[in-house]
């Protein structure tokens, strides 16, 4: 090998390992959807309830540049992209995007949803996961948004029986809200529905 090649190969080399050394920051976007592990104990229960490791969900719109995450705790709010990671002390989430984005989520769609957000906004978090909208839980709120404001459906609503409601902790938590009334048809869209929705692809990791 001469040297020349040898050096080309040497400065490729480099080139891909600063490459790879470097965290590129996430470009936020309207209608963005940011996916977590919200520490609380009602979060474990959604974990082990959808299989996944994920409990939280939330939408996000600019702000005078600033990305700010739609989101339904208690009450429904609007939070900073920052105050939002930082609740996980290990900063993880994942940050999806809709395929097609920038021809689906026109201005007038993204106006559409943010007038959809805003109707919800100051309502009560929803500990009984209802599809009612006097109160609201965090994976309905981003569906909902979708739905109503641009006619997309983030996967389908399907019966609270289909999860894993097997586990021991599950079922205390479950006696304590439904009593003996579980509502097993009552339809459910979990974060874990939309995280695995084909409809969304993933833009970042951290």
């Amino acid at each position: 090998m001469s040297i020349r090649r040898t050096a080309a190969s040497v400065v490729t080399l480099l080139l891909l390992l600063v490459a790879c050394s470097t965290t590129q920051e996430p470009q936020f976007r309207d209608g963005d959807i940011l996916f977590q592990d919200f520490p609380s104990p009602q979060s474990e229960a959604v974990k082990l309830a959808t299989r996944s490791k994920f409990s939280h969900v939330g939408i996000v719109f600019m702000d005078g540049g600033q990305p700010m995450v739609w989101e339904a705790v208690q009450p429904v709010k609007i939070t900073p992209v920052e105050k939002w990671i930082a609740r996980d002390p290990e900063e993880h989430y994942v940050l999806k995007r809709l395929r097609g984005a920038d021809t689906l989520l026109t201005p007038q769609v993204i106006e559409r949803m943010k007038a959809v957000g805003m109707r919800h906004m100051g309502k009560n978090y929803d500990p009984y996961f209802g599809w009612a909208d006097d109160r609201l839980y965090c994976s309905e709120l981003v569906w909902k948004i979708y739905h109503e404001a641009a006619g997309i459906d983030l996967g389908e609503p399907h019966p609270m029986g289909d999860f894993n409601l097997g586990d021991p902790r599950i079922q205390a938590i479950i006696k304590k809200r439904y009593g003996d009334s579980v509502p097993l048809d009552q339809p459910v869209v979990a974060p874990s529905d939309l995280y695995h929705c084909q409809r969304l692809q993933t833009v970042y990791v951290n």
